[in-house]
Formats: C-alpha cells, sequence, structure tokens
C-alpha cells in the first residue's frame, strides 16, 4: 500500500463512535502468561537477580545472629579469640552481603528494562498488524500512553517485584524463624500484624484501583487532544484559539490531578498503618524482653540474655522493614495492575484480518468484482456503510466515483486491499476473493493515494522509495514526472534530497498529493486508487496527471474519487454514489441524459468555473430575452 494511513470516512461517523463504546477491547484473560511472553532473552537475568537477592537476605538475618554470639561469648564473656573469630565471620558476611545486592541491583535494572523494551516492541508490533476495524477500537492518545506510561509503570513494578518481592518475604519468614528459635513467645508478636496489616491493604486496594483504572483512561484523552492540537496547530493559530486548547487541556489535568489526589489521600493511610505496627512491636518486644532478661539474670541457659534482645530488636527492624517494602510493592502492584490490563488488551486483541491457511500468492490481473456486497463498520450498526454493492470492473479500466459527503466512496474502496473485510458478499480481485490472498500479495498489487496524505521524516527519495524499495534515481525521477511533481522538486536546492519534516508540513498540500502519486506509481501495481488525491492541485496540472496514466499505465485498474467531476468526465465509467448505495453508473454524457444528481453537479461546476467576463455575458443577454 502506498498509503494507508487515513481518516474515518463521514459516511458513518456516528455508528464507528458507538462502535468503539460497545465493541471496544474486550477485558484482558491471562495477564502474567500474556506479559510473561516479553520476557524472552531477559529470563535469566529475571532469575539471576532474585537469587542473588535470597543471598543477601539470608546473609542479612545471619548477621544478627552472629552478632549476637559476639556480645554474648566474645564482649560478656570477655573472650578476645571468640570477638576476632566472630568479627571476621560478620566481615565476611557483610562483603559477601554487599557484593550479592550489587549484583542483584545490577540484573534486576538490565531484566526491568529489557522486559518494558520487548512490551513496547511487542505492542508496537501488534498494532501494526491491526486492521482498521481494530484501530477503530482504540484511539490513538490510547495506544501511546500504552506504550510509554502504562509500560514505565509495568517497569517499575517488575524491577520492584524481582528485588523487593522476593527480598521482602524471604525477611519476614527467616527473620521471623529466627527469632522464634531465641523466644517462640516474642516472636508472637510479629504474627499479630499481620492480620492488621493484610486487612488494611486489602481494603485501601479495593478503594483505589478503580480511581487508577479512571486516571489511565483520562490519560488517553489528554493525549488525544496534544495530539489533535499539535496535528491541528496552523489551524488553531489561524482561528487564534490557543485560549480555547489551553482551557481544554487544563480541563483534562485537572481531572487527572483530582484523581490522583484521590488516590494518593486514600494510599496515604498505608504509612500510618505500617508506623503503627513497626512501633507498637517494639515497645512490646523491648518490654517482653527485659522482663524475661531481669528474670533469668541474663543467663542464656535460664532464659533471656542481653545479646539475644539485640537480635531480637534487629529482626524487629528487618521483619518490620520488609513489611514495609511489601506494602510498597503493594501499592505499585495496584497502580501497574491497571496498566497490565490495558497492555494485555493490545497485546491480546485479535486483527480482524488475517492471512488464510494456504493463501494466493499471485494477482491475476487488476480485475475488480463486487458481488451484493454489504459493510458495517460494527456489528452493533443498524444501517450498513455499504448496502448490496454490484459491480464488475474489467482490467485496465478507469472508473470514476463521484457522491456527496457521507455516501460511502472511501469506505468502498478500502476494501479493496482489504484494510476492512466485507460484511457480506464477497469481493473478488483478480478473479479471486481477496480473503483468498496472502495480505502482503494483495496490498502490493494496490496503490491507494488519500486526500489527507502522510509523509515521513526524511529525504524526498527516502519517501518515494517507500513505494519501491530498490527504485532506481531514474525510476524515481520518472514517477515524479507522470505525477507533475519533479518540476517544483527540481526548484528546491538539495532537490530529491531535501529533507521533509514529519507529515511533510514543508510543503504544500498540492506538492504533497503530487508526491504521494509518484510514490504509489513506484509500486507498479495492477490497481490504483485515487481518493480525491487531486482535490489541492489545479485543473490543468490534475488533467496532466490523468493524461500520464493514460498513456503509461494502460493496463493499470485506475479508481478515481472526486468532488470535481472535471477529474472524472473521462472515465469508463462514472459511479454515483448516495448513502451506500451506487444510485447510477455508466459514461459522462450517459449521466447527463439519465442523472439529475449527476447533471446537477456538472453544471453547478460548470457555472461556478465560468469566467467573470462570461458571466455578465450570460446574464446580459438573458435579461434582454426577459425584456
Amino acid at each position: 500500500m502506498s498509503d494507508t494511513t487515513t481518516t474515518q470516512p463521514a459516511a458513518d461517523e456516528t455508528a464507528v463512535i458507538a462502535s468503539r463504546k460497545a465493541d471496544g477491547p474486550a477485558k484482558p484473560k491471562h495477564l502474567f502468561r500474556t506479559l510473561g511472553a516479553s520476557m524472552r532473552e531477559y529470563t535469566k537475568e529475571s532469575l539471576l537477580a532474585p537469587a542473588f537477592v535470597i543471598v543477601e537476605a539470608v546473609l542479612e538475618i545471619v548477621i544478627p545472629t552472629v552478632m549476637a554470639t559476639l556480645i554474648d561469648q566474645g564482649v560478656t564473656g570477655g573472650d578476645m579469640d571468640a570477638i576476632v573469630k566472630f568479627g571476621l565471620i560478620l566481615l565476611g558476611c557483610a562483603m559477601v552481603s554487599l557484593a550479592t545486592g550489587f549484583l542483584a541491583g545490577k540484573y534486576a535494572a538490565i531484566a526491568g528494562a529489557g522486559f518494558a523494551r520487548n512490551l513496547r516492541h511487542d505492542q508496537f508490533e501488534k498494532v501494526q498488524a491491526f486492521s482498521f476495524t481494530n484501530i477503530d477500537r482504540f484511539t490513538t492518545g490510547s495506544i501511546i500512553t500504552r506504550l510509554t506510561t502504562d509500560v514505565t509503570n509495568l517497569q517499575m513494578a517488575y524491577s520492584m517485584m524481582i528485588r523487593m518481592g522476593v527480598r521482602a518475604p524471604i525477611m519476614v519468614v527467616v527473620a521471623w524463624f529466627f527469632s522464634f528459635r531465641i523466644s517462640p513467645s516474642i516472636s508472637m508478636v510479629f504474627l499479630a500484624c499481620i492480620p492488621i496489616l493484610g486487612l488494611g491493604l486489602c481494603g485501601l486496594a479495593v478503594l483505589v484501583h478503580p480511581v487508577f483504572e479512571r486516571v489511565f483512561h483520562t490519560y488517553d484523552e489528554l493525549n488525544n487532544v496534544v495530539d489533535e492540537n499539535l496535528q491541528g496547530i496552523r489551524v488553531v493559530k489561524s482561528y487564534d484559539r490557543e485560549p480555547f486548547e489551553v482551557r481544554k487541556f487544563g480541563r483534562i489535568s485537572e481531572r487527572i490531578y483530582k484523581d490522583f489526589i484521590k488516590a494518593e489521600r486514600i494510599m496515604s493511610f498505608n504509612s500510618p498503618l505500617m508506623m503503627f505496627c513497626i512501633y507498637a512491636s517494639m515497645i512490646l518486644i523491648s518490654w517482653l524482653g527485659a522482663r524475661q532478661i531481669v528474670a533469668s539474670g541474663n543467663n542464656a541457659a535460664l532464659g533471656l540474655t542481653t545479646g539475644d534482645l539485640t537480635a531480637l530488636v534487629t529482626y524487629a527492624m528487618q521483619i518490620l522493614m520488609a513489611m514495609m517494602m511489601l506494602s510498597m510493592i503493594f501499592v505499585m502492584f495496584i497502580i501497574s495492575q491497571a496498566s497490565a490490563e490495558r497492555i494485555c488488551q493490545v497485546l491480546q486483541e485479535q486483527s480482524t484480518v488475517v492471512d488464510p491457511a494456504e493463501p494466493v500468492m499471485d494477482v491475476a490481473d487488476g480485475s475488480i468484482e463486487f458481488d451484493h456486497v454489504t459493510f458495517r463498520y460494527s456489528d452493533s450498526s443498524e444501517k450498513p456503510v455499504l448496502d448490496d454493492i454490484d459491480l464488475t470492473i474489467p482490467s485496465g479500466a478507469t472508473i470514476g466515483i463521484v457522491g456527496g459527503t457521507g455516501s460511502a466512496k472511501s469506505s468502498l474502496v478500502q476494501l479493496v486491499p482489504r484494510l476492512y473485510d466485507v460484511t457480506g458478499g464477497s469481493l473478488k480481485v483478480g478473479g479471486r476473493d481477496v480473503r483468498d490472498y496472502d495480505l502482503e500479495v494483495l496490498r502490493d498489487q494496490v496503490a491507494m493515494v488519500l486526500q489527507k496524505n502522510v509523509l515521513f521524516s526524511g529525504t524526498i527519495a527516502e519517501n518515494l522509495r517507500w513505494g519501491n524499495p530498490d527504485a532506481t534515481d531514474e525510476e524515481i525521477r520518472h514517477a515524479c514526472r507522470l505525477a507533475q511533481a519533479d518540476g517544483f522538486i527540481q526548484e528546491f536546492p538539495d532537490k530529491y534530497d531535501t529533507m521533509l519534516e514529519q507529515g511533510g508540513t514543508n510543503v504544500s498540500g498540492g506538492q504533497r498529493q503530487r508526491l504521494c502519486i509518484a510514490r504509489a506509481l513506484l509500486k507498479k501495481p495492477r490497481i490504483l486508487i485515487l481518493d480525491d488525491s487531486t482535490s489541492a492541485v489545479d485543473t490543468k496540472t490534475d488533467k496532466l496527471i490523468r493524461e500520464a496514466f493514460h498513456h503509461e499505465i494502460p493496463d493499470t485498474t485506475k479508481i478515481i474519487i472526486a468532488q470535481r467531476l472535471a477529474s472524472v468526465e473521462e472515465s469508463d465509467m462514472i459511479l454515483v454514489m448516495d448513502e451506500g448505495r451506487i444510485m447510477a453508473r455508466g459514461t459522462h454524457e450517459e449521466l447527463l441524459r439519465t442523472c439529475d444528481e449527476y447533471r446537477s453537479i456538472y453544471e453547478s461546476q460548470t457555472r461556478n468555473s465560468a469566467r467573470p467576463e462570461e458571466l455578465e455575458g450570460a446574464d446580459a443577454t438573458k435579461e434582454g430575452e426577459n425584456r
């Protein structure tokens, strides 16, 4: 395809908007399985990071026990050899813990960044395979948010999960085991905190998750507003609408602000709850430990010692800090859950246009046959966009299509390269149903040039080679001469090496159209579709382009949609469309005799194109006749 970027046809705009609401992305399933497929080459790092975290956590838990032994045997017992022995053990544990912590951080960073890169790649690749029906279910802003903000949220959550998500449970379980060995009764203090924290965090999750879901949907709206504003910035400035656009942006930004304030207000209860558990545990441990030390006379054989209490306090801090980590992970999980669901909606979306099991790999010719074709953008649409289209176009013919806005002219031609699939009936190209072809093979033989053409940042030559990557410089110049583009290109200082801005904004609308026509001609397609693609060029240039088509590509089937009848009056057959139906067909002369609407359009355009002096002469003659 020469240009597959298009605006939604106006024929069924209301139905399309409704379909986006009714037939939007489905609720995703199997989140972990879907997201896990994006780890791929970073699975090794994803396993190494938690492995080093486990070693680091175990060593941190062993250190307080060694410290307690050092105090009891070395400091309290006055044994210098014990102090040296256990001091060296502490140093070794600390150094190994430091090294494993560094390696855990390194591999977690690689795994998180790689996972995010794969997620972005997988989503973008999926979007490229979408049909227009799939794309209609998502907005541009929504896809951008899913590729950026949502992926960043998941990256942060994933990095936390493979580090703190592994470290915290191990710290809690193993530290509690060691504290239980020291004092079973005091260790029960930690267990009392678990149901309090569990109930509190679950309650926060239930309250805050819907708020974050709403926030990300609002982000979609914000991105849409920014995208629309930047695309139409020249119109905004020419109508002096900057204040209006700023207010519109401000209203959506205010909604995001209020939702985040609400979410943060709910989540702010997390910290006081954690601190309550921490301080309550510390007070209870100190009180119970002091009583046991006094009762035993600091005798290990009779009960708790000072070293044991020191270890218990350390374990208490480790357990409670680990629970604080779990709380932070929980908050991040709540935020990223909404992002994960939105990303999985893209990854699990199945394209409505797919290759058949045994595709046809050759398009015989450019003949087209619509056999009672019906088309709807959505199954929920009551009225079809195209209704019972029956049409046969021989290979090499030139077909003109005219009709009012909303008559489904664009919808008709978009079915040919399978940008959409027919809802009913069948559409054949080269004698075979388009659904039998390999998509790449079919679209390689169909070139579309749209009214709203898109050029990409790069040189003119690079843009033209979208039509044929292997085109020579002479082939490029020949295509541009046919499209009447070579003349203005030669006026640029860098000629074909002239850099185009994104969207081709540094060339005029007519120049963009001619460049896109040249790009389509480089494909040497069997079918060429011009969707009102010469609307921005003058009538003389339009005629020269049509003459070039007639002489240079006589075997190519040409479908020309135009508002200007002069662009189609020499066609082999002209279709007059209205409300998704072909209301008349025939040559220019036949339609002038038989179709009132076509004749009315012709007379209107002929009268409007007459020179002022001719109109004055005609008015004077008419006035004389009336007298």
